[in-house]
Order: C-alpha cells, then sequence, then structure tokens
C-alpha cells in the first residue's frame, strides 16, 4: 500500500493552475498514492442511519449518550471516532440543535487545524489556505446560500474555541464546496458523507483521465471493529502512465454530452473544460445517433423526435421511481423502448438510461430474463462509450452478471461476472470488499458452469431447488445505485 507521496510531485499545469504529476511510471491497477481525510461527516439524510466513525451501514447503531446525534457500531467505534466527535458533541449540546453537514465539516476541519496545525502529516502536499475557494465565481443564488452557511456557523462555534475572522471562515466554506469528495459505504455502492483529503484536490480533471478515484475503507469485513482501519482514498491508475505525465481524474461522467460536461464543470468547478475528449466532441455522435442497419439510417428529424420523446418519458419515468410506484416505471420504459429502440442508436445515452432503470426494476420484480435483457444491451452500449476500465462500466457488468446468473443463463453470466472482476480489480484492487464479493461470485459461477456444461437438466433442477431455499442477497430496492458512484465529488443540491 502506498502512503507515502513519493510517486508524484506539484507542477504548474498550462492553464489548469496547480496539478500532480507521476515521478515514475505506473501501469493499471497501481495505487500511486492513498490518504485519509482530513475529516468527514455523514449526510444529514443518514445520520442514524450510518456509523459515524468507520462509516459502515448497518441495523442497529448506538446513540452518543451525550448529544444524541452521532450513531456507533458499538463502543469500539465510539472511542475511535471521539477524537473528532469530542468539541462537535459539546458544541451540538450548547447550540441545542444540529447543523447541516457542510457546517459540521468545517467545524470538524477547523477544531483539527486548530488543534495540530494547517499541515496535518508529512504526506500532506497542500495546506488549506493555498487551496482555491471560488468564491468570486458563485452564481448570487448559491452565495446566499453560502452566507446563511456561515451566519449559522458563527452560532454554532462555540466561544471557548479558537475564533476565526470571517475571510478564514469564508475561504473553509468554499474549499469544501468545491473540493469537498463523496464517502461511499463500506461496500462502495451508496455516498453516505463527504470528507476532505487535501492532496486529492491537487489531482486535476480531464474527461478520459489516467485515474480513477476510491474510497477504500480497509478490513470493513472483519465483525470486530477493533480492525475496521480508517476512511482513506487510493488514487490507481486506469493503464499505463508515463514518468511526468499529469496525473488526472473525471469529476463528471464521461456518459455526458461534451457540451453538458463543460457546463456540469463550469457551473460547479468553476473552469473551462478543454481537454481532447470536449474539443472534438469526442463520442457525442454516438451517443444521440441513430440506429444504422444495413448502411440504412433513420433522417435527422426522425432521430431528434424520438430523442425528444426519450427525454420527456424519462422526466415521467423518475418520477414515478421516487414515489415507488415501480409497474408504472416498467410500463413507461417498455412504451418508450418499443417506440425509439428502432430509430436510436444502441449507445443513445436516454435509451441506455431506460435500458438500465428497467432492468434494475425487472430484477427487484424478480423478472430476471427481462431483466438480463435489458442489462446486456446497456452493457453492449457502455462498452462502446466508456474507457474499458471505467468503474461505472465494471459496476454495470457486475449486475449484468448476478442479473443472468438469476435468470439461470450462467453462459452469459459468469462471462460478465469475469469481465466486472477483471475491471475492478484495477479500479477498486483485490482487497476492496466489492471485489471480494466478485471473486465469490466468480468461483460460484464457475462452479455453476461446468455442471451446466456436464448436465443442463440435472443443473437447472439443483437450481431451483436452492432458489426455493434461499432468498436472493442481491435484491435491493431499486434506487440510483451508480449515481452515487458517478459524482465524486459531493455537491450541494
Amino acid at each position: 500500500m502506498c502512503t507515502t507521496m513519493e510517486n508524484v510531485a506539484i507542477f504548474d499545469s498550462p492553464g489548469k493552475g496547480r496539478g500532480l504529476k507521476a515521478t515514475k511510471e505506473f501501469w493499471a491497477g497501481d495505487v500511486i498514492f492513498s490518504e485519509p481525510s482530513l475529516s468527514a461527516v455523514v449526510f444529514d439524510s443518514l445520520a442514524e442511519r450510518i456509523c459515524h466513525s468507520c462509516f459502515r451501514r448497518q441495523e442497529k447503531l448506538q446513540r452518543c449518550g451525550q448529544c444524541k446525534f452521532a450513531h456507533y457500531c458499538d463502543r469500539t467505534c465510539q472511542r475511535a471516532g471521539w477524537a473528532e466527535h469530542k468539541q462537535e458533541c459539546a458544541a451540538i449540546k450548547a447550540y441545542g440543535k444540529v447543523p447541516n453537514e457542510n457546517i459540521r465539516l468545517v467545524a470538524r476541519i477547523m477544531w483539527r487545524l486548530d488543534k495540530e496545525g494547517s499541515v496535518v502529516s508529512d504526506m500532506q502536499l497542500t495546506s488549506l489556505e493555498e487551496l482555491e475557494d471560488h468564491i468570486a465565481d458563485m452564481q448570487e443564488d448559491e452565495l446566499k446560500e453560502f452566507k446563511v452557511d456561515i451566519h449559522n456557523f458563527l452560532d454554532y462555534w462555540p466561544r471557548n474555541s479558537k475564533q476565526h475572522t470571517i475571510d478564514v471562515i469564508s475561504h473553509m466554506f468554499g474549499v469544501v464546496n468545491c473540493n469537498g469528495f463523496t464517502v461511499s459505504d463500506q461496500r462502495g455502492l451508496q455516498a453516505v458523507g463527504v470528507g476532505l483529503f487535501p492532496n486529492l484536490c491537487l489531482v486535476n480533471h480531464d474527461c478520459w483521465p489516467n485515474c480513477t478515484v476510491i474510497l477504500n475503507h480497509g478490513n470493513q469485513s472483519a465483525v470486530n471493529t477493533m480492525f475496521h482501519s480508517q476512511r482513506r482514498i487510493e488514487l490507481r491508475s486506469l493503464g499505463k502512465i508515463e514518468e511526468g505525465e499529469e496525473l488526472t481524474v473525471a469529476y463528471v461522467d464521461f456518459l455526458n454530452l461534451s457540451e453538458e460536461r463543460r457546463r456540469l464543470l463550469k457551473t460547479q468547478y468553476f473552469f473551462d473544460c478543454t481537454c481532447h475528449h470536449c474539443k472534438n466532441g469526442i463520442k457525442d455522435d454516438l451517443k444521440l445517433g441513430g440506429k444504422e442497419e444495413e448502411g440504412v439510417k433513420p433522417s435527422e428529424e426522425q432521430v431528434k423526435e424520438a430523442t425528444d420523446y426519450c427525454f420527456q418519458m424519462l422526466e415521467k419515468m423518475d418520477k414515478a421511481r421516487l414515489n415507488g410506484d415501480y409497474h408504472e416505471v416498467v410500463k413507461i420504459c417498455k412504451e418508450c423502448i418499443e417506440k425509439t429502440e428502432p430509430i436510436l442508436a444502441d449507445t443513445h445515452i436516454y435509451l441506455l438510461r431506460m435500458w438500465s432503470t428497467l432492468s434494475e426494476v425487472q430484477a427487484y420484480l424478480q423478472y430476471f430474463n427481462d431483466a438480463a435483457d435489458y442489462a446486456r444491451k446497456m452493457v453492449d452500449g457502455y462498452m462502446k462509450l466508456y474507457h474499458p476500465n471505467n468503474a461505472v462500466l465494471g459496476m454495470a457488468a457486475m449486475r449484468a452478471g448476478v442479473t443472468h446468473w438469476q435468470a439461470g443463463l450462467i453462459e452469459v453470466g459468469h462471462g460478465m461476472v469475469c469481465k466486472a472482476y477483471a475491471i475492478l480489480m484495477v479500479t477498486h484492487g483485490p482487497t476492496h470488499p466489492i471485489t471480494k464479493d466478485l471473486e465469490a461470485m466468480r468461483m460460484q459461477t464457475e462452479m455453476e458452469l461446468r455442471m451446466f456444461k456436464q448436465n443442463e437438466y440435472v443443473y437447472h433442477s439443483m437450481r431451483e431447488a436452492a432458489l426455493k431455499n434461499r432468498p436472493m442477497t442481491m435484491m435491493h430496492e431499486p434506487g440510483s445505485v451508480e449515481e452515487g458512484i458517478k459524482n465524486l465529488f459531493h455537491r450541494r443540491k
């Protein structure tokens, strides 16, 4: 595990300000550096369902007896989190209520800096004072919310803590606003909080990056919380990186069109993206294209009409999904797919969203064959758009593999699981809980595939019996699993 910062150096990146470059050669899957959070907090909405120390999702959590706000797995986690929670605990009691996640994060950071100085370890390459806050670039409505947060922070910050100027406090809020990084639960499937990782803040964006960031909470499969290690991010290489090459990650999902990515980057991170993929609109034609069969293409007018219709149906579908009306979701998706599938390319981003949602909902409703069919289409489309080692592609292949296995389509299922495993070995590495899950799945599907090839009839009858005896473990209610992962940097909604 690389926890030193010898592999990277700060340099002036043309047109981007400070950046990080590699000081040696890297290959796919190499950990360039790992970094613990300077501080992190659980989202307001999940404060009672996630441990405030190790960020595990647990059914039964113990509440802090003092402030009644913080929740922990057990006494071990409570003790481990006490250094970070001690001043917060007293402040919440004195304030009489719990401030929002931005205020809680800024306060935790400032308590830590007051105690340890502006650089908390010799691994830290930059102080927070040197990071950009982009307050001058904020829009009016954003600035309004920002000022409310600062006002509430001043009420919350204890009189007996070190007092800071408004400028210092504003700068911290600005830094958190544009550099806060999404913290996921132990499986890496759901965004559960936000943290600040100073070195990661120095890694610039590229729409087709050479690195990915993953959160690895360490050995959290250990039931005994003594062995839980701290939250840390890993910057991992997606392919060969030359010595001296700039290290980049994607701040926004590549599935968006160039124009949309540029808009998001401008409004959320305050810069104009000039990367090769944006400048040349690479793959945009595939993302909104028409279906070509034997050299015949639909007219531009037909494609536009189908695209607009698809967009409207997506909005209807999202509403039904939020209301938990899954049969309505299926009806909307099927109607839309029937109408637009003959016209739109199999890489059209609206069609991909329809397939993705429909496969997820049908799996939840236990229509596995249908779910498998759409999951396969989704992965085929993703493979033509994403970098071959993109984590979103890996997660989609994993979901498709499970769905095919549930449908008894063991050959395709095993192939998908193997594909997902190969990608996640690069993006997540062998010790991540999700890669371990996949390895177990891969062994299971491999064994079943051998049985299937020996005797199909015996295989299917054994499968039926096995499925009756144990409910599916992968059944979670369809939410937006991928959404949590795609948007690495936490944004205020």
